[in-house]
């Protein structure tokens, strides 16, 4: 039971609401109780689902790849709710949950990643964890693979997926079904 209630089925309703209800239904990423927790605050939920959806959902950058990097970060910040959820746009793209702890666990060495992909996944590996081996020559390294624009697209992904998920993760939140 999350430590907050659901917000009142009105606010729910509410179109802008019910859009990115939507919106997350066809990604499978949140799944509602993100939207019934979050619309006590209407604005910040709209707000948060669009910080989430934009670097995940759109981009340049492999939906699949994103997908690994968050639910990466949703074990690390504790969010069992986040890191149970799995993208219906990654699957549809051919992410297998053998991929997704290939990418979480010893990635370096598997072959089945490219070396863009590798860098990837080190950059949401060590924002967290190693922070100031993120530095000029790390990102000298990633603008061999990808142009800046795609860099800040993945480090938008880190950066908002895992602070969101550390909040989440305080809240106790179960997807449905569990």
């Amino acid at each position: 039971m999350p430590i907050i209630d659901p917000a009142p089925k009105e606010i729910l309703d509410q179109p802008k609401i019910k859009q990115r209800i939507e919106k997350a239904r066809a990604l499978g990423v949140p799944d509602e109780m993100f939207f019934e927790i979050m619309a006590h605050a209407p604005g910040y939920a709209e707000a948060l689902f669009d910080a989430l959806y934009e670097p995940h959902a759109k981009g340049n950058v492999d939906h699949g790849l994103k997908e690994i990097i968050r639910i990466g970060l949703a074990r690390l910040a504790g969010d069992g709710y986040s890191a149970a959820q799995r993208s219906a746009l990654a699957r549809q793209g051919g992410l297998t949950e053998e991929k997704i702890e290939a990418g979480l666990s010893d990635f370096e060495t598997d072959p089945q990643f490219t070396d863009a992909e590798k860098w990837a996944l080190r950059y949401g590996y060590l924002m967290y964890r190693e922070p100031k081996k993120v530095n000029k020559e790390f990102y000298d390294q990633g603008k061999k693979y990808y142009s800046e624009a795609e860099i800040m697209e993945i480090g938008g992904l880190i950066a908002i997926h895992y602070g969101l998920q550390v909040f989440l993760s305080t809240l106790k939140l179960a997807p449905k079904g569990n």
